[in-house]
């Protein structure tokens, strides 16, 4: 889109091609977990330290004060449950494993030619 940082730097002629693709303007999936999970524990920290003074109850700072432990305990059983339906739908690919079992057996006649004993 023409709103894109990526279309306005092509549109600068005086920028090196570098540029285009430099750490500041590409963003891999890495950086946006860390980036999403330090603003959340920025967040947290400013919560629970009463950072701006909002005055909550403490029945609230019990709540708060937990929470990334339950947000780890969530994340860990959601990505646990997401590896196991992937496991329990994997696929077989028995053409893939007849071609391996063949390239074996090539790759042992040829090491038997050359005097190797399996």
């Amino acid at each position: 889109s023409r709103g894109s940082v990526l279309w306005r730097l092509r549109q600068h002629d005086s920028l090196p091609a570098r540029a285009l693709y430099s750490p500041l303007v590409t963003m891999t999936k890495l950086k946006q977990w860390i980036s999403t999970l330090l603003v959340l524990m920025l967040i947290w920290l400013c919560l629970v330290q009463d950072v701006l003074s909002l005055g909550y109850s403490q029945k609230f700072h019990d709540v708060i004060l937990p929470l990334p432990v339950y947000l780890l305990v969530t994340a860990g059983s959601y990505m646990l449950g997401t590896l196991g339906l992937r496991l329990a739908n994997f696929n077989d690919c028995e053409e893939a494993a007849q071609e391996l079992f063949q390239q074996i057996q090539e790759a042992q006649a040829d090491l038997a030619s050359k005097g190797l004993i399996l």
